[in-house]
């Protein structure tokens, strides 16, 4: 009797010890594409830049002015009339507005917008909230904005402003140089980006890191009903063949970020 005790013992000592190693084996491979080190080549897909792009203690760095490269009605009666304004084209409205096109009283401005991400980007331990301001960057240089209008409403009236490219400004701090300019940004997918790299390409990075891409993936429309709480979820992708977590833009809402980063967040001054 006392050698089957010892034995049972022993067999359950053995049991545990190997789900133990199981479950810590599983949570590594859970793991393993929630830090990676991006290629600075990754980064020079962004092309909307005002300075070298530059990698340092963990950090890139990447200034744009903001202005975006496609013709908007938003850059009427500024220095870019001449070359960038095109009034809103009601012949293809853009998909999202809820009523008429309202063009909102601010100008694009130029700017400049210096952002901070890390290069090696993880899973936070404690995950933030977006903050009002750019959450991110756009490939040509334009700021990616969350999924409110100011004072953190829905975008349900704001989003009539937007135009035919899925952009608008919002109005300039007090007592900045031009009162009537404003910081022009996306809240939802640039349609200008999608038209011309795909809707399944990288379209740029959130402050903590994370690739931001189109709303299609191998060849199916991506909803927010395919991704986690943060607007986001983690495999290989056409830049990243080992895998990666990475958001993606959608129709229906949050559009491109949901319940905070999934990361830590860098900064962003402009």
């Amino acid at each position: 009797m006392k050698n089957f005790f010892f034995y049972f013992l022993i067999t359950l000592i053995s049991v545990y010890f190997s789900c133990s190693d199981s479950e810590s084996q599983n949570e590594e491979e859970n793991n393993s594409d929630d830090q990676i080190t991006i290629p600075i080549d990754i980064y020079k897909k962004i092309y909307g830049i005002s300075s070298e792009i530059t990698i340092s203690d963990g950090f890139v760095f990447i200034n744009t002015s903001g202005v975006p490269d496609h013709k908007s009605p938003y850059f009427k009666d500024t220095k870019w009339h001449s070359e960038k304004y095109e009034p809103y084209d009601t012949s293809n409205p853009n998909i999202f507005h809820t009523g008429s096109f309202n063009l909102n009283p601010n100008r694009v401005s130029e700017l400049s917008i210096s952002f901070k991400i890390p290069n090696s980007p993880k899973k936070a331990s404690t995950n933030s909230p977006t903050s009002m301001g750019p959450i991110g960057v756009s490939l040509n240089g334009v700021p990616f904005y969350n999924q409110y209008a100011g004072m953190s409403e829905p975008l349900t009236r704001e989003i009539n402003s937007f135009d035919n490219y899925n952009g608008h400004p919002a109005p300039l701090s007090p007592g900045a140089e031009n009162g009537s300019g404003g910081r022009y940004h996306y809240h939802m997918e640039p349609f200008w980006l999608t038209t011309n790299a795909g809707k399944d390409a990288l379209l740029g990075f959130l402050l903590d890191g994370f690739p931001v891409y189109g709303p299609e993936e191998n060849g199916k429309t991506i909803s927010t009903s395919d991704l986690d709480a943060y607007h986001g979820h983690s495999h290989s992708t056409k830049d990243f063949s080992e895998g990666i977590y990475h958001y993606h833009t959608t129709a229906d809402t949050p559009y491109i970020n949901g319940s905070g980063y999934y990361g830590t967040p860098g900064t962003v001054s402009n």
